[in-house]
């Protein structure tokens, strides 16, 4: 029995202390669609209350992991480095104090194959990692597909989304060095919603740029940061040299991540006790979500599944590397073959529209070089629903990845997404957030694939956050105001002009 009490303490928090009832009917779901032989148990709640135990399954033995994973150990070619804007030779450590802590740093040109999550940081994924697997058997049902579709569910996160998975780590690192105050930029509010939480629990101050197109359409994101303690701005703002040259050119600018960018690292830059924290893009942050991708692999394994093809939206991709990466590894292992497929906006398709070069992380120019897919850095999307991937570039680690030819990328416009969408949330009961229904409608165009030629392929997704705060999305959907906007050639190849012109 003692044995058997460590097992279930190790286990996904869905069926430990502090569950809602919300989150023990998803392990319920996640447990009933395995019928694995061994006996269940009773755990009990908090509140007294007991958990069903679904009849026919068991509580899988997947630990939380206890090391993040550098994909860029197991590459034969390493990434280009980044370079510093004004000399455009590489970036020194020195170079980027000014905005982040020396750990982070560290792990940013990191080489090592496993970095330690320190015990701090895993006390507080325990609120909620493990994250279920779930097969979405419904959603095969009604699609009459020989397929069998799971999907990895990070919206059981304090936030709702993946991100605090990077934003703990990150405010941990900062608090370990002294410092009081950490800036950064958001879109849909997810990944500053993340950090203001991140903040709340080591006691430091948050102040969030919001692309002013989100900071409208999802008030309730502006509010769960403000609950949580942060200060939020709509961007482009009046407060920075950086918003105020863009509100100058377009007063009613919708903003983008890029320029919110500009704007946070400026206040960074300018003030010695605050740090600058980054919710995408960089290696770190994929570092950190590598997490996902190491349960996930643990899960699959217990149900004795192997994924054919990996699935998940891109906008900086944190996300889908965070899943995908250590699927990487085991591919460069000889282990599996799966073919990994990013997703992304056809109102921002960096993958699949954008050149690979050296270009600027913002979109005033503050940020070192990097090597990525881009639109270039002053290209500004349209006002999609999914305010989390219009970002004009794409993470140096993922686009060198692409360039490798170790993943695959495809653009879908939002109109087929929320359609998919509405099917997932009709049949597994989850109402995604507007950035996983691009994976969701290339799952389902899979799926249908397989139905025509008969293959029953394992298709695993990324489902990165639900979509409570998104419902007005949901509402322009479903009343048939929803339009697929798409880009300009011109606007894009005007924005791809200005991109500086780098010898690599």
């Amino acid at each position: 029995m003692a044995a058997q009490s460590l097992l279930y303490a190790n286990l996904n928090p869905l069926l430990i202390s502090g569950s809602t009832g919300n989150q023990i009917k998803a392990r319920e779901q996640f447990l009933g669609s395995f019928p694995l032989k061994a006996k269940t148990t009773r755990p009990r709640l908090s509140n007294g209350c007991r958990a069903r135990a679904a009849a026919n399954a068991v509580a899988l033995p997947v630990e939380i992991p206890c090391q993040w994973y550098n994909v860029i150990a197991d590459l034969s070619v390493k990434p280009p480095p980044p370079l510093h804007p004004k000399t455009f030779e590489p970036v020194k450590p020195e170079d980027l104090s000014p905005l982040f802590p020396d750990e982070l740093i560290k792990q940013e040109a990191s080489t090592d194959r496993f970095i330690d999550i320190p015990d701090e940081v895993l006390d507080i994924y325990r609120l909620w990692r493990p994250t279920p697997l779930i097969r979405a058997k419904r959603l095969e049902k009604i699609l009459d597909t020989p397929a069998r579709i799971y999907y990895k569910y990070e919206g059981v996160s304090p936030a709702g989304s993946h991100k605090p998975n990077t934003a703990v780590p990150q405010v941990y690192y900062n608090a370990q060095e002294g410092i009081k105050n950490v800036v950064t930029e958001t879109g849909a509010g997810q990944w500053g919603s993340s950090l203001a939480f991140a903040c709340s629990l080591f006691g430091l101050n948050c102040e969030v740029w919001q692309v002013r197109a989100s900071y409208d359409q999802k008030p309730y994101r502006r509010l769960m940061m403000q609950t949580w303690g942060a200060k939020v701005h709509p961007s482009p703002s009046d407060i920075t040299e950086a918003g105020r040259k863009i509100l100058q050119m377009d007063p009613s600018s919708p903003g983008s991540l890029g320029i919110a960018i500009s704007e946070a690292a400026e206040v960074a830059a300018a003030n010695a006790d605050t740090k600058y924290c980054l919710g995408s893009v960089l290696n770190h942050v994929l570092l950190h979500q590598t997490v996902i991708g190491e349960e996930c692999i643990k899960q699959m394994e217990a149900v004795g599944e192997t994924p054919d093809i990996i699935i998940g939206c891109t906008g900086g991709g944190s996300n889908f590397g965070g899943l995908s990466f250590p699927f990487i590894r085991e591919k460069l292992n000889g282990k599996i073959n799966p073919v990994k497929r990013a997703v992304e906006p056809t109102a921002c398709p960096s993958l699949t529209k954008g050149v690979y070069a050296y270009d600027f992380g913002d979109t005033a120019g503050m940020t070192p070089l990097m090597k990525m897919h881009t639109l270039g850095h002053d290209f500004i999307p349209d006002p999609i629903h999914a305010g989390g991937l219009r970002y004009h570039g794409m993470a140096p680690l993922l686009s060198h990845v692409y360039e490798l030819g170790l993943m695959e990328a495809i653009s879908i416009p939002q109109t087929e997404c929320f359609q998919g969408a509405i099917q997932f949330a009709r049949t597994e009961g989850i109402i995604p957030a507007p950035e996983p229904t691009h994976a969701i409608a290339a799952t389902i165009r899979e799926a249908l694939r397989c139905k025509e030629t008969g293959e029953a392929k394992v298709i695993l997704t990324a489902m990165c956050g639900h979509g409570h705060f998104d419902l007005a999305s949901y509402e322009n959907y479903l009343q048939g105001k929803m339009v697929d906007l798409s880009f300009e050639e011109k606007k894009i190849q005007e924005s791809l002009d200005k991109i500086p012109q780098v010898i690599a």
